[in-house]
């Protein structure tokens, strides 16, 4: 089940929305889908949301699979100052390892990739990935320079 957990915190705000859900499967599609309305309401430019629909899926994804048992999670979108952080959290205490630059990775490994395509997509967008590590538990941010689509003018609108 996804709930918004502050009801004040809605996609108009364009500054900050956060949801707090169960870390089960069906919570990817739900909060990729959330996110996408949030981004598409601030008019993030469509390759960037493509991109962070990619990074919400893995980020959300590793949380069921590896933090599921621990609790709640929760995915927040904050936009500000041409900046665009997305973070998952959980309450799960094992942190995730980050991978080195220009990892190579095992071509026979059925897993292992997700935060390594998280990474390469988070630098493409000239962004930075990080684990913060909190007391109960962790968060996992990635933070994209972004700027705004211009507004779309009415139909007939003089230039």
């Amino acid at each position: 089940m996804l709930t918004i957990a502050d009801p004040s915190a809605v996609p108009a705000a364009r500054s900050f929305v956060h949801w707090v859900c169960d870390p089960v499967a069906a919570s990817v599609p739900q909060v990729r889908s959330r996110v996408r309305a949030v981004l598409d309401d601030w008019r993030v430019p469509v390759d960037v949301v493509d991109a962070l629909l990619v990074v919400v899926s893995e980020l959300v994804g590793n949380v069921v699979r590896h933090a599921g048992v621990a609790g709640r999670m929760r995915v927040a979108v904050v936009e500000g100052g041409g900046w665009l952080r997305l973070e998952v959290a959980d309450r799960g205490s094992a942190l995730p390892r980050l991978p080195a630059p220009r990892t190579e990775v095992d071509a026979e490994s059925e897993g292992g990739r997700g935060l390594l395509m998280v990474q390469l997509l988070t630098t493409e967008l000239g962004g930075e990935l990080s684990v913060v590590a909190r007391e109960f538990g962790k968060a996992v941010r990635v933070r994209i320079p972004v700027p705004r689509v211009a507004a779309r003018r009415p139909e007939g609108a003089l230039v």
